[in-house]
């Protein structure tokens, strides 16, 4: 018998100060950042670890192939990509960054926030075009207005955090937490946002449950006009609804930095025209996915992701035959 480091399968484009942090916790590692999923079930099976992005299915076929995982590290915050059941059921470690990214998402959320609120978009896309039109975009304070955050880990309480600066009225709810009330954000039901709120964001992962979560059930339930903030997963959010509330009144603006299908060149014909009415609405703002995506947070998820593999033990040298 003899003692190995533990050996990981990097299946998706990595920030480069992962390699010496892995190198120092006594990882040894295969960076395939290009690799195919025909290439990953392939080549798999001799490996302790994964680690995935956004690229990778963890799935019952892939574990089928992977007889020696012991741990999975996601580079980000949400797990919607893991089947956790077949995973759980092996005993495989799930370890993600869910506290590495959320000071970009709360930024973006508040700057797409105040960006729609103060018309800024349109704004500048007129003044390029020689309009000089103050009355016309005249905006709104985020201090007047109630927030209501639905999810409260660590992207809502992030966001909650900058919010509180501007003096609104935040008000949270999270199905899975009991007694989260703090500084910045008051614990509530969720029938006292939807009759308070002014604005409408969302930070929880997507699910069974969550999935169309807000439709035109959830929109008619809202009491007031009111502003939707998306920078957690697309499929969370029925656009078409959306559209509908748009035109109606009842949505007064979007930021929407998640879709429910990116891929934009391969978009349904429903899609299609749901996806060209809010590009070119002015009442809406539109990102690819970028809440979380900064400079900072792509080096601060491969340290979060090292400290809690090392912290679990998952790099003790293996006794191998």
């Amino acid at each position: 018998m003899s003692e190995t480091q533990p050996t990981i399968l990097i299946a998706d484009e990595m920030h480069p100060s992962l390699f010496p942090m892995l190198t120092e916790a006594g990882f040894q590692f295969d960076y395939q950042p290009t690799i195919s999923r025909a290439q990953l079930l392939d080549q798999l099976a001799p490996f302790d670890g994964l680690i995935i992005r956004s690229k990778t299915t963890v799935d019952e076929a892939l574990l089928q192939q992977a007889p020696n995982l012991r741990f999975i590290g996601r580079a980000g915050a949400g797990l919607d990509l893991l089947d956790l059941d077949a995973v759980a059921q092996r005993g495989i470690a799930v370890f993600h960054a869910g506290t590495g990214n959320r000071d970009a998402v709360g930024e973006q959320a508040v700057g797409m926030l105040l960006a729609l609120l103060t018309n800024v978009v349109r704004a500048d896309a007129e003044v390029r075009r020689g309009i000089w039109d103050r009355e016309g975009n005249r905006g709104y304070e985020l201090g007047s207005l109630t927030v209501g955050l639905i999810g409260y880990g660590n992207n809502g309480q992030a966001t909650a955090r900058r919010l509180s600066g501007f003096g609104c009225r935040v008000l949270c709810y999270d199905k899975y937490r009991t007694d989260y009330s703090d500084a910045y954000a008051t614990e509530t039901a969720i029938e006292a946002i939807q009759n308070e709120a002014d604005v409408l964001s969302l930070h929880i992962p997507l699910t069974g449950e969550t999935r169309m979560l807000i439709n035109d059930a959830w929109i008619e339930r809202m009491a007031k006009p009111f502003y939707l903030m998306n920078v957690a997963r697309g499929e969370i959010v029925e656009l078409a609804a959306v559209v509908r509330g748009l035109e109606s009144g009842k949505v007064r603006g979007a930021a929407l930095d998640v879709l429910e299908n990116e891929k934009l060149a391969k978009l349904t014909p429903d899609q299609q025209a749901t996806f060209d009415y809010l590009r070119g609405s002015d009442r809406v703002i539109l990102t690819p996915h970028i809440a979380g995506w900064t400079h900072e947070s792509y080096v601060r998820i491969n340290r979060v992701l090292v400290d809690q593999f090392v912290q679990a033990g998952v790099n003790t040298p293996l006794s191998r035959a």
